[in-house]
Order: C-alpha cells, then structure tokens, then sequence
C-alpha cells in the first residue's frame, strides 16, 4: 500500500501539479502587458504550486521503504550522502559504527529522517558542511544530523507555522517510537537527533566509527 500511494504521489499528483505550473506559465506571459497585477499574482501562485510539488515529491520518497530494506541502514546512507554531494556539492560528511544496528520499522525511520535533515540543511544551510553520524550509545542508536548553517529559532518556528519537513521528521519518530529533538539558534547551526532505544543497551566510544565516507 505505501509503495503504490507513493507511485500515485510521484506519478500522478506530481504531474498533474506540474501540468497546472505550465498553464499558470502561459496565463502570466498572456497577462504580462495587459494586467500585470494579474501576472505578478500569477508569478507568486507558481512559487507556492512549486514548493507543493517539491513536498510531494518528497512525501513520495518517505513512502518508500525499499532502499533501507534493500541494503540495510548503513548502506542507504552512504548512498543518500552520495547523491547529495553529487547533485549539490555539498560536503556531506558521514561517520557510522557497524555496532549500530538497526532493521525494520526504526531503520527506515531513521533513514528518512537523515534524508529530511539533510534535504533541509541542503536547502537552509547556506552550503554549509553537514554531519551525519550513526553510533550506538547507552541510550540505544544515535542518529546526528550537524550542520554549521545559519541556523533557526525552534521554539518560534513551532509555535508559529512549522514547516513540512519538521512535521514529517516528526511523524517518522512517532511511528518508530523513536525520540526526536532538534536543537538551532540563529547564527548557530542546527542538530537533528534521533535515537533509537533498544531493548538492552549498548555503548560504543565515537572513535571505534567507521572511517568517513
């Protein structure tokens, strides 16, 4: 079922909310002389239909658990860090520990939130440096997502209007019962943490992780 609502999202929706960007294209250039308080608003609804799209496109990749199930957590982050640093230029810097392990529900869960964390600092960070790291600890496995970007008020942005990408990193640890803070300040930079606790604890010291990818 979540692989074909994801397919309808990407392959439908997606289209359709793409199809109706092309038709607001033509009806801007058409009113550019004649009202052009019409193809400014016009303009302004594109921007708004795009942001739609790119969250559709997203929510369609969240519901898709095939690349964590395919090849274990440590593997699909190394390939999202990949496709990142290849498509942005980025630098994306990844640290995991094999004693981390993780399957099922809680690994594709943490791996969409790496994925939105890393979406969201991409898009936020200025092309600041970003860190992921994967260890496991007292508490369970850790998941850190760091970037020395520019940073945000936390409090202010959940009181106000959250974005979807909060909400969706949010909904992620709820449905795995995993704990989730986020913790910025403007200036400051930002840290996704999501921890996983398992049913008997484990510890590993930083230095033991693997080498950066």
């Amino acid at each position: 079922m979540r692989n074909r609502t994801s397919h309808v999202l990407h392959d439908e929706v997606s289209q359709v909310l793409s199809a109706v960007g092309l038709q607001l294209d033509v009806l801007r250039m058409d009113f550019a002389e004649s009202h052009p308080e019409v193809a400014e608003r016009t303009a302004e609804i594109q921007q708004l239909l795009e942001k739609a799209i790119d969250e559709v496109r997203n929510l369609s990749r969240n519901l898709d658990p095939s690349m964590v199930e395919r090849a274990g957590l440590h593997s699909a982050l190394n390939r999202l860090v990949g496709r990142v640093r290849d498509s942005t230029g980025v630098s994306v810097r990844l640290l995991t520990d094999p004693a981390a392990r993780v399957a099922g529900e809680p690994a594709d869960a943490l791996y969409r939130i790496a994925e939105q964390a890393l979406d969201n600092a991409v898009r936020h960070s200025g092309g600041a440096p970003v860190e992921i790291l994967l260890r496991p600890s007292r508490e369970g496995v850790v998941l850190e997502i760091r970037d020395l970007g520019i940073g945000f008020d936390v409090d202010q942005a959940r009181s106000s209007c959250p974005g979807l990408g909060l909400i969706l990193m949010e909904y992620q640890a709820m449905r795995a019962g995993l704990d989730l803070s986020v913790a910025s300040a403007p200036g400051k930079g930002t840290i996704v943490k999501a921890v996983f606790r398992a049913s008997e604890g484990i510890s590993a010291s930083p230095e033991n992780c693997a080498a950066p990818q």
